[in-house]
């Protein structure tokens, strides 16, 4: 019977093994990592579930009623029209606070302001804080 050459050196054979056993060292050393990893992961849920068991029942019941989101105010804009004259809100408004500062009134004084429009007139006229009277020019 004829032996086989394999062409293979006792040192090649040497490293081979070497590598397995690095290879085997080295897989052992990942699937230990993994398996700690698992473990520490499975730790944590364990704890949180046991904190989670610990608060009582009536603290996950007392959360603050969620508020109703605010209104939004309208945006107006109001303009009165007579015989091809065109006047805006705001105008009638800061005309007849400049009436008011010329007679001597202060802004902030205002509470409340009541207008009455006669265009038929060319006139507007004011009540201030429901005493105080006077007229503009519309």
């Amino acid at each position: 019977m004829a032996t086989k050459k394999t062409g293979r050196t006792a040192a090649a054979k040497t490293a081979e093994v070497k590598v397995t056993e690095t290879q085997k060292a080295d897989t052992k050393a990942a699937d230990t990592k993994a398996t700690a990893a698992a473990v520490k992961k499975a730790e944590t849920k364990t704890a949180e579930a046991k904190k989670a068991e610990k608060k009582p029942a009536a603290k996950k019941a007392s959360k603050p009623a969620r508020k109703p989101a605010a209104k939004k105010e309208m945006k107006v804009n109001a303009y009165v029209e007579y015989r091809e004259k065109q006047v805006e809100d705001k105008t009638i408004i800061a005309d007849v606070k400049k009436a008011w500062t010329k007679s001597g009134g202060k802004i902030g004084d205002i509470k409340t302001m009541d207008l009455y429009i006669k265009p038929e007139e060319d006139a507007v006229y004011y009540v201030i804080n429901g005493t105080e009277k006077g007229s503009v020019a519309f």
